[in-house]
């Protein structure tokens, strides 16, 4: 089958992810399917920055409710379903934990339920996550470190994610999972701290704020961009043998640098506007995270392309442009 006559049904296509996903199905021929819940007022913005608002048929559908799916899956004919949605900020997983586990963990059963109804043949992804290896028990985490998830957010993805390897061993089904670490770009929410530093930067630059608050800048993780992922989540469902793959930078940063190259890069200093504020602390704090991205790298011929200055620099600009206008 070419690639001009597949396919895709994406949940969570309106997100950082689901919209890069779509541009670069897109450009590969399929036609591309997105899950849409009627929730907020305008959730396209990130279809529309891409510049491919009409060429995603949406359908409206969601998580929660299984029978939209399997109508989802039927009106798409997916031969690929990339489950990208979910109550996706680990801050508020805390606030709403049986949402969290409705949407990230029930939501992903349920995909996986209406794939199985529908077209057991279909290629599956679940968006894992580095929250889930949470206190972590080695020091770079790969496939078969032990997960210890330290969020609601963390335990319900934790549940997609095995519920994804069980249907993968008793239905036969091609599910692959992508325990993608952190993530960013442009098109980031505003509650995420790459973005939130981003749009503070330029605000600050723009005389429009004073201020940044954050919580604890000595967290470290392993920060990529978002565009160099997604592709290894379509290269995951190419792969004659589903699995489950790792996709990091490989390379650990903490906050607070990721800050003084954002502030740099406007020429200001960090120090004069950055605020520690306990507000921001979490609960229960996952401290570091560094992931090993060999197997993806040796068996998916998967690479990082932007390193974290290129990706913080593009984010300040894109926010300065924005607030230009």
């Amino acid at each position: 089958m070419s690639f001009s006559s597949r396919n895709a049904l994406i949940t969570g296509v309106t997100g950082q992810d689901g919209a890069y996903l779509a541009q670069l199905l897109l450009s590969k021929g399929y036609a591309v399917h997105g899950v849409l819940p009627r929730r907020s007022t305008d959730t396209l913005w990130r279809l529309r920055e891409l510049g491919i608002e009409r060429e995603v048929q949406l359908i409206d559908g969601d998580l929660t409710d299984l029978s939209s799916l399997i109508r989802a899956v039927e009106l798409s004919k997916a031969d690929e379903v990339y489950n990208l949605g979910a109550q996706s900020f680990v801050g508020s997983s805390w606030r709403q934990p049986l949402l969290t586990a409705q949407v990230d963990g029930v939501g992903a059963l349920n995909v996986l339920e209406a794939v199985r109804i529908v077209n057991p043949k279909a290629h599956f992804y679940q968006a894992s996550t580095s929250e889930m290896f949470g206190l972590i028990q080695a020091e770079r985490q790969d496939e078969k470190t032990p997960f210890y998830p330290r969020s609601p957010y963390g335990v319900a993805k934790l549940m997609a994610h095995w519920a994804t390897v069980n249907y993968r061993e008793s239905f036969s089904l091609h599910a692959s999972s992508g325990i993608l670490f952190n993530h960013e770009s442009p098109l980031r929410g505003i509650e995420f701290v790459t973005r939130k530093v981003s749009d503070a930067v330029a605000r600050i630059k723009l005389g429009l704020q004073k201020e940044l608050r954050l919580g604890n800048i000595d967290a470290k993780r392993d920060w990529g961009f978002a565009g160099d992922y997604v592709e290894a989540m379509w290269l995951m469902l190419q792969q004659e043998t589903p699995d489950d793959y790792v996709v990091a930078t490989g390379q650990t940063h903490t906050v607070r640098e990721m800050c003084r190259i954002a502030f740099g890069h406007v020429n200001l200093k960090m120090d004069d506007y950055l605020v520690i504020d306990p507000a921001y602390f979490r609960p229960a704090e996952v401290d570091v995270l560094l992931g090993n991205p060999a197997k993806a790298m040796t068996k998916l011929n998967w690479k990082p392309k932007t390193s974290l200055e290129e990706l913080i620099t593009m984010m300040v600009d894109a926010d300065l442009r924005r607030l230009g206008k």
